[in-house]
């Protein structure tokens, strides 16, 4: 089931507000910023840049990822290995807040989500 359509506004205004905030500058957005998805339960953070081959073109990979469990009331944290897959993020596997979620990551004390 996905979010309500107040939820999703208020996910939405959240992550927006971080990859402006906490994404890289205004200098550099031509070539590299920070996006975002939500797909059902699902939050990613994206890195948004153009392609090598044709600039033209942008690609998005992902960084980040929380999933809502409503029966536990908490978003389980992912981050992007180099194998391009999800796992779970060990040193806290789970947040209670989306705001808890953004500053997990604004933090990366372990180095896995911005490297």
């Amino acid at each position: 089931m996905a979010f309500s359509e107040f939820e999703q506004k208020r996910c939405e205004k959240l992550l927006k507000d971080f990859c402006e905030q906490q994404g890289p500058g205004p200098h550099i957005r031509a070539k590299l910023r920070w996006d975002f998805s939500i797909a059902g339960q699902s939050v990613e953070l994206l890195e948004t840049r153009p392609r090598w081959n044709n600039p033209s073109e942008y690609s998005s990979l992902g960084f980040a990822k929380a999933t809502y469990v409503k029966g536990t009331k908490e978003w389980k944290v992912y981050w992007m290995r180099a194998d391009l897959k999800w796992h779970r993020y060990w040193p806290c596997p789970s947040v209670k807040t989306l705001e808890k979620f953004l500053e997990l990551v604004d933090r990366d004390e372990e180095a896995a989500f911005k490297g």
